[in-house]
């Protein structure tokens, strides 16, 4: 794993190299400011000052160049401004010329992160960035980072190597990084108190049972907060099985788990003053002859019974099973992230977890949060209409909604169906994937609403010094 640490440093003056910025309005001047030979330099490299361009000026001695790149606004700086220059740069210390990196500090360590579990390729220093003012953002820019790329490392990894149990070992080592206490119910154990997780469960390999990991941590006597992951490591869609197309990156499917854990690490490493319970629901939705059907009934912890109307809307199930847990412990909050429904990616695409709050105050909390730190989501209603949807004609509720509508907000619904009455809720239906690079956001597993949530726990419950 890239040591952030290393690549965000305070600036003392050590020597780094200048990078100056230029956005489209000041461009011109600043171009014909220039000396001819830089200006000949600049037209060369076909350098406009526009957003993740940037151009090598040289110095007036051997070795001594500088940068000048390229950003939207030089006075304010977003996340993502300085990343595709983290991308590119050789190794060395660098420092802007004017002002600090501040928010885009973020982009430039994340711009660096590498999933090299399997490859041999050869280790890189990077590309070091010196801040000046704040130097205590330094810390809290890192635990992002960190946080972002455990996100990336769990979902990147193969579901060989990323099973239940391998999940929970996951939670085991970031509970012991800060004292946190986990508890884990696995196998046939789960039958009487969690019959969902059971069942979607059961038909995977004996080694990767089902289970529900658990991690306590914080003072009892401070707000409770649960962050619930729905953790399916492998979806096969079961007895209705996806297309090989659908089935080709699931295994990023444990995607909610990972966000979920993450924001753990970043609670617990910023010491929000919080009682936190975490729950992670880990299975795999595997095809044996003792897998579930479409036509079951099944059993909740809740005590509703749930029709099975289709196997392949199962993340839904093991989270009714964990947030009735989470329920019962009476907490203040409770936020589940799930990779939850390909009709989410439909209304709103890859780069916004679909948002639903049963909150109004929660709501309008979380978007400000999201706007905050260039981590948006977008909400969907929680349209109490449609819960006929999922009527069934043998059984409390069916886990499928009727006709292929709505299909987000009917997911949504069931899972209301097993949060408290008047206990404050977030259900962020997150994709956890990007298919496409943007600068500091590589293709593959990505977190997708973990800061925005982070930012409204801060907000709502202040830092621990």
């Amino acid at each position: 794993m890239t040591d952030f640490s290393d690549l965000l440093k305070a600036d003392n003056q050590q020597p780094a190299r200048s990078i100056h910025l230029i956005d489209a309005k000041s461009f011109d001047n600043w171009l014909a400011s220039r000396p001819a030979p830089v200006r000949a330099l600049v037209a060369a490299q076909k350098f406009k000052g526009l957003p993740h361009e940037h151009a090598i000026l040289p110095g007036e001695h051997d070795n001594d160049w500088s940068v000048v790149a390229g950003v939207a606004n030089r006075e304010a700086l977003g996340s993502w401004c300085l990343a595709r220059l983290a991308e590119t740069l050789p190794e060395g210390s660098y420092r802007l010329a004017e002002g600090s990196a501040g928010a885009a500090a973020l982009g430039w360590l994340t711009a660096q992160y590498r999933f090299d579990r399997y490859r041999k390729d050869e280790a890189q220093a990077g590309a070091r960035i010196l801040l000046t003012g704040d130097v205590a953002r330094i810390g809290q820019t890192v635990q992002l980072a960190q946080a972002v790329t455990l996100v990336r490392d769990l979902v990147n990894t193969p579901a060989a190597d990323m099973g239940p149990p391998d999940l929970e070992a996951a939670v085991e080592k970031v509970g012991a990084a800060f004292g946190a206490s986990v508890s884990t119910i696995r196998g046939d154990a789960l039958e009487q108190g969690f019959p969902m997780i059971h069942a979607v469960g059961k038909a995977a390999d004996k080694s990767f049972a089902p289970r529900l990991i658990e991690l306590h941590w914080g003072d009892a006597a401070l707000p409770r907060i649960a962050i619930v992951g729905k953790g399916i490591c492998f979806d096969s869609g079961g007895l209705d099985i996806k297309p090989s197309a659908g089935m080709r990156i699931m295994k990023k499917d444990m995607g909610g788990a990972a966000h979920a854990l993450a924001l753990a690490q970043l609670i617990m490493g910023a010491r929000l003053p919080v009682r936190l319970h975490l729950l992670i629901p880990a299975a795999e939705n595997a095809i044996a002859g003792n897998a579930f059907r479409p036509g079951d009934i099944l059993r909740t912890r809740k005590g509703l019974s749930v029709e099975i109307g289709n196997t392949d809307a199962e993340g839904r199930l093991v989270l009714g099973d964990a947030l009735t847990r989470a329920g019962e412990e009476k907490p203040d909050l409770i936020v589940d992230f799930a990779t939850l429904t390909g009709a989410a990616r439909v209304a709103v695409g890859p780069d916004l977890p679909a948002l639903f709050a049963n909150d109004e105050a929660l709501a309008t909390d979380i978007a400000a949060a999201g706007t905050q730190v260039e981590d948006p989501t977008w909400r969907l209603p929680l349209w109490d209409g449609y819960a006929d949807m999922l009527k069934s004609d043998v059984a409390d509720i069916n886990n499928a909604g009727d006709g292929g509508f709505a299909g987000a907000i009917t997911a949504a619904l069931f899972l209301k169906r097993f949060v408290p009455e008047g206990t404050p809720w977030l259900h962020l239906d997150t994709f956890a994937w990007r298919p496409a690079s943007k600068p500091g956001r590589p293709k593959g597993g990505e977190a997708l609403g973990l800061r925005a949530v982070f930012h409204l726990l801060q907000s709502r419950y202040g830092r621990s010094h």
